[in-house]
């Protein structure tokens, strides 16, 4: 079993910027580089909604549109860690962000958006994007 916890969430206003981290932890006999990862986010009446994925490569990473140019995800896989960074945030950024992974074994890459495609989620972390 995959544990993700997410943290640095908070209060910010628009413009301001925000570095979400996902620490992972759990299995042992398969390390960080072989899942994908991903953050997701939910805004209160809305559906969870894609952000961005990287890849056990590192190499491959995507980006909603509504988040590219503003946001970056990175992984360190020594330290068991996902981040997303987060810059010139705007209101509507505003949701419960979550950290996601899956196995490469079972992740289909075509559906990189999809919350289907994840088997591992945390809580959660908010982020609250205000004046």
């Amino acid at each position: 079993q995959v544990q993700l916890a997410e943290s640095g969430g908070g209060l910010v206003q628009p413009g301001g910027s925000l570095r979400l981290s996902c620490a992972v932890s759990g299995r042992t006999d398969r390390t960080l580089s072989n899942y994908a990862m991903a953050w997701f986010r939910q805004a209160p009446g809305k559906e969870r909604e894609f952000v961005a994925t990287i890849r056990w490569s590192a190499v491959n990473v995507f980006y909603a549109d509504s988040v590219k140019g503003r946001f970056t995800i990175s992984r360190d896989d020594a330290k068991n860690a996902v981040y997303l960074q987060m810059n010139s945030l705007k209101p509507e950024d505003t949701a419960a962000y979550y950290c996601a992974a899956n196995d490469r074994r079972t992740y289909y890459s075509p559906d990189y958006y999809s919350p289907q495609n994840y088997v591992y989620w945390g809580q959660g972390t908010q982020v609250t994007v205000s004046s």
